[in-house]
């Protein structure tokens, strides 16, 4: 079946609607994946048109619909290891913080990839018996679910080094040949949580000795990663480290932080 179309005026009554809800700002090239993600939702509910889908969700009579719109749009490609650079400087980060609890937040962790980079790397650096933690938090609640179990296809493993693989995860056989499964001894040392960056507030997860906020930013206006970065930046201890991904920065962002060299930013202070 054909998807129905998507006008100009129902494509902006969603751009407004999912930047009021997750600071998401799509621009008109998003078209295209909108309409293709939503209209599974249409046929669902026997609509014919998007601005029907749209009164639905604006009713506030479905708040399980909206949140399900917004883990459609929300959820971003990624792999392990991505911008393998940024895994060695934890390394070495790490290293200096030995001997003391040593947390990181992983702010936009999707399928967990990102989160359980960390941790192999935490892992052989710290070793599993160390006050080491991960807080992994993401705003949709599915890509959360599949994070916390920790189940990929193998050919997700392409960019995990041969020797993390063999030690930290489990090759699938039988039923579950072509997969493999993160080893328990690091899911229990990374803590998921649903959190909408974009509505931030007060919250029990502590201050961190590093932040990864990496590729979620290009997909914000600038008014929202102020915003964002803002509420993040109370949870940054002072001698911590913010990281974001190589196509984003924090120049103009925020007056709070420097750059200690591209898409790693530290308090003035610790720069010296």
């Amino acid at each position: 079946m054909d998807n129905p179309p998507l006008s100009d005026h129902e494509f902006a009554l969603f751009q407004r609607l999912i930047h009021r809800l997750a600071g998401i700002n799509l621009t008109i090239g998003k078209k295209v994946l909108l309409a293709g993600r939503l209209a599974k939702r249409l046929r669902h509910h026997g609509l014919s048109h998007f601005d029907e889908y749209y009164r639905l969700l604006a009713s506030g009579e479905h708040p399980a619909e909206v949140q399900l719109m917004v883990d459609l749009l929300t959820t971003h490609e990624t792999c392990f290891f991505r911008e393998a650079a940024h895994f060695d400087f934890l390394h070495d980060f790490a290293v200096s913080r030995s001997g003391t609890a040593f947390r990181v937040w992983s702010g936009a962790c999707s399928s967990g990839e990102e989160p359980y980079s960390i941790a192999m790397v935490l892992a052989e650096t710290l070793g599993l018996s160390a006050p080491w933690e991960i807080v992994a938090s993401d705003i949709s609640l599915p890509t959360l679910e599949q994070a916390k179990h920790g189940h990929y296809p193998i050919e997700r493993a392409k960019n995990i080094p041969d020797e993390l693989l063999k030690t930290y995860c489990l090759k699938g056989v039988g039923s579950q040949t072509g997969t493999f499964l993160i080893g328990q001894a690091l899911r229990e040392r990374v803590r998921f949580c649903q959190l909408n960056l974009a509505a931030l507030g007060a919250n029990s997860i502590g201050q961190f000795d590093i932040i990864f906020l990496r590729n979620v930013m290009i997909y914000f206006d600038s008014d929202t990663k102020r915003s964002v970065v803002a509420k993040m930046l109370p949870h940054l201890k002072r001698d911590g480290m913010f990281i974001v991904g190589h196509s984003e920065t924090l120049n103009g962002v925020t007056d709070e932080l420097v750059s200690l060299r591209p898409t790693r930013y530290c308090r003035p202070e610790c720069k010296r």
